[in-house]
């Protein structure tokens, strides 16, 4: 018997970055109230299913919606890890469209930036740890949105999307590959 470990990959709430559309990759830009009242409201659907722990990127942003949704379903925030952290975007965090950003793009990202391919393994590397550590567990994983789409596209080998703020992706990790079963609330298409 092999042991099943599932994963709630879930997106920090929304910064005044994000509500500005800036770039925020690896700058570490704090919640706003809209955001805080996301992280509040992303326990509900967490509710539905058993959780053994959190852990979150240690971006503050992303480390106090684990707080706050680990204290609504009254679990423990085991680590920060740094493998989490959203992709260091380089020059162009801060910025939004515009000149001064399309003049450091190029087809698949940016200059200066972390590559795609570099996130999504560094996202799989701390998942799969966390299985190896953990195997069985169900755990909550509070992280980025790039991160989080790249990670699930190399695991599942598919295009994602974009993944909203706070919203519910449940991915399951056995020694075959991985599952999804839920992407942004919802069942996703087969």
């Amino acid at each position: 018997m092999t042991a099943t470990t599932t994963f709630a990959l879930i997106r920090h709430g929304q910064t005044d970055w994000n509500a500005a559309l800036r770039i925020q990759g690896a700058t570490d830009i704090p919640l706003n109230d809209v955001g805080r009242g996301q992280a509040t409201d992303a326990a509900a659907p967490l509710s539905a299913f058993d959780w053994d722990f959190v852990v979150s990127s240690p971006l503050s942003r992303a480390a106090e919606t684990a707080d706050l949704i680990a204290a609504d379903l009254d679990l423990a925030v085991r680590h920060r890890i740094p493998g989490l952290i959203e992709r260091n975007y380089g020059p162009a965090e801060g910025l939004q469209a515009g000149e001064e950003l399309e003049a450091l793009r190029f087809p698949g990202g940016f200059h200066g930036a972390e590559t795609e391919s570099a996130v999504a393994e560094r996202g799989i590397d701390a998942l799969q740890q966390l299985a190896r550590e953990h195997p069985g567990a169900r755990i909550v994983v509070v992280s980025h949105g790039t991160l989080i789409r790249l990670s699930l596209e190399r695991a599942l080998e598919r295009p994602i999307g974009s993944i909203r703020n706070a919203s519910l992706n449940i991915v399951h990790h056995h020694p075959a590959g991985w599952n999804l079963h839920v992407l942004n609330g919802e069942t996703p298409p087969t």
